[in-house]
C-alpha cells in the first residue's frame, strides 16, 4: 500500500503550468504520476480567487500543517511554566514536577528549552535568558581550573558508600566567591538529599572558614555529618580542626578536579541566579541568604524523583532524631 506524500513546490508549479495550458485534472495527474483526486483536492483547497498560484498554495498548505509551539497555543500552561522558571526552576525540574503532580507526562523539558530559545532568537530580548537556569544564550558546559596542590587525604581513599549517594550524612563544601575580594559565601551540600546550607563570610582565612563550617554543621545530628569533602583551597587548611570538632572524616579532591565534588559545584551554579558574581557580598544579609537557600531547597530535583531537597532531608533528620544517641551535638 502506497504512502501519501505531500505535494512539493515543484509539483505545484507543474500543476499551475499545465492548468493554464488547458490540461484536464486526469491529464495533470498522469503527468505528475499522482491520483486525480490529489490534483482535484489541491485545486479546491489551495486555489486563489485569481486562479491557482503555486507559491500561495505552498504557503496555505504549510499554514495548515503548523499549529505553532504548544506553549504559544496554551496560555495557562505557558504562564504556569514561566512562573516556575522565573522562580529559578530549570526546564527539567518544571517538566518533572508537573509529571509528579499530575501523575503523567505533561510537557518535555526539551519543548520548554526550544520555546525559550525560539523567543530569545525571535525577539532578541535579553530578558528571556533569565528564564534559563544559567541565563546562557547557548546550551553547553563551561569548565574552570582548580588548585594545584593537595593538603589532606585523597578522595580516592573515600569509602565506596560515599560516592554511591546511598548513605546520608556526607557533605561537600566550597567557597562561593565574588568580584569584590574579601567577602564570600561558604556553602555546604549534603550528597544524598542535596540539601544546601550556607553562611556569609567576611574572611577566607583558614581559621575563620573552619569556625563557619563548624557553626553551620554543629546543629546537624551526628548521624547526618559523617564526612566532608573539599577542594584544595587554602581556606580549608584547618580541616583537621573541623574533623575533630565535628567528629567526621575529611577528604580532598585531586588538583584541578572540582568535578569530583560536583554536588556543591552544581549548588553554587544554581545560587548564582540570585547571587551573580558582581553581587556586593558585603551588603548581603544572612536573612536574604537564608531566603535564597529556602527557595533553592524547595525546588524539585530530577535526581530525587522531583522531590525537593527539603522533602528528602526531613525524613532523614527525623530518623536520626529518633535514634538513641543521635541528638544534635
Amino acid at each position: 500500500m502506497s504512502t501519501y506524500r505531500q505535494l512539493t513546490l515543484e509539483e505545484r508549479c507543474s500543476i499551475a503550468r499545465l492548468r493554464e495550458a488547458g490540461q484536464s485534472i486526469r491529464q495533470i495527474a498522469a503527468a505528475l504520476d499522482r491520483e486525480p483526486s490529489t490534483v482535484s483536492r489541491e485545486l479546491k483547497r489551495n486555489g486563489a480567487k485569481v486562479g491557482y498560484r503555486p507559491a500561495y498554495a505552498q504557503a496555505q498548505a504549510a499554514a495548515r500543517r503548523w499549529h505553532g509551539s504548544r506553549l504559544e497555543r496554551e496560555d495557562a500552561l505557558r504562564e504556569a511554566i514561566l512562573d516556575r522558571l522565573a522562580a529559578g526552576w530549570s526546564p527539567e525540574q518544571v517538566s518533572g514536577r508537573l509529571r509528579r503532580e499530575v501523575g503523567q507526562p505533561v510537557i518535555s523539558h526539551e519543548t520548554i528549552y526550544r520555546f525559550v530559545h525560539a523567543q530569545l532568537k525571535r525577539t532578541n530580548d535579553r530578558r528571556w535568558r533569565h528564564y534559563l537556569p544559567r541565563a546562557k544564550y547557548k546550551r553547553g558546559w563551561r569548565t574552570k581550573g582548580g588548585w594545584p596542590r593537595s593538603t589532606g587525604r585523597s578522595i580516592h581513599e573515600r569509602p565506596g558508600q560515599v560516592a554511591s549517594h546511598c548513605e546520608a550524612g556526607h557533605w561537600e563544601a566550597d567557597a562561593m566567591l565574588f568580584s569584590r575580594p574579601g567577602h564570600a559565601v561558604i556553602v555546604a551540600h549534603e550528597r544524598t538529599s542535596r540539601l544546601t546550607i550556607a553562611v556569609r563570610q567576611d574572611s577566607l582565612k583558614a581559621d575563620a572558614v573552619a569556625r563557619a563550617l563548624v557553626t553551620m554543621l554543629h546543629s546537624v545530628p551526628p548521624a547526618l555529618r559523617r564526612s566532608l569533602t573539599f577542594d584544595n583551597g587554602t581556606e580549608f587548611a584547618r580541616h583537621r580542626r573541623i574533623a575533630q570538632q565535628l567528629a567526621l572524616d575529611t577528604w580532598f579532591c585531586d588538583p584541578r578536579s572540582h568535578w569530583q565534588k560536583g554536588g556543591v559545584e552544581n549548588a553554587i551554579g544554581r545560587l548564582r541566579r540570585d547571587l551573580p558574581r558582581k553581587t556586593d557580598a558585603g551588603d548581603l544579609s544572612q536573612r536574604r541568604l537564608d531566603d535564597i537557600l529556602a527557595k533553592h531547597n524547595h525546588t524539585p530535583r530530577k535526581c530525587l524523583c522531583f522531590q525537593t531537597p527539603a522533602e528528602a532531608f526531613i525524613p532523614l533528620h527525623f530518623v536520626c532524631e529518633s535514634t538513641p544517641g543521635s541528638s544534635p551535638g
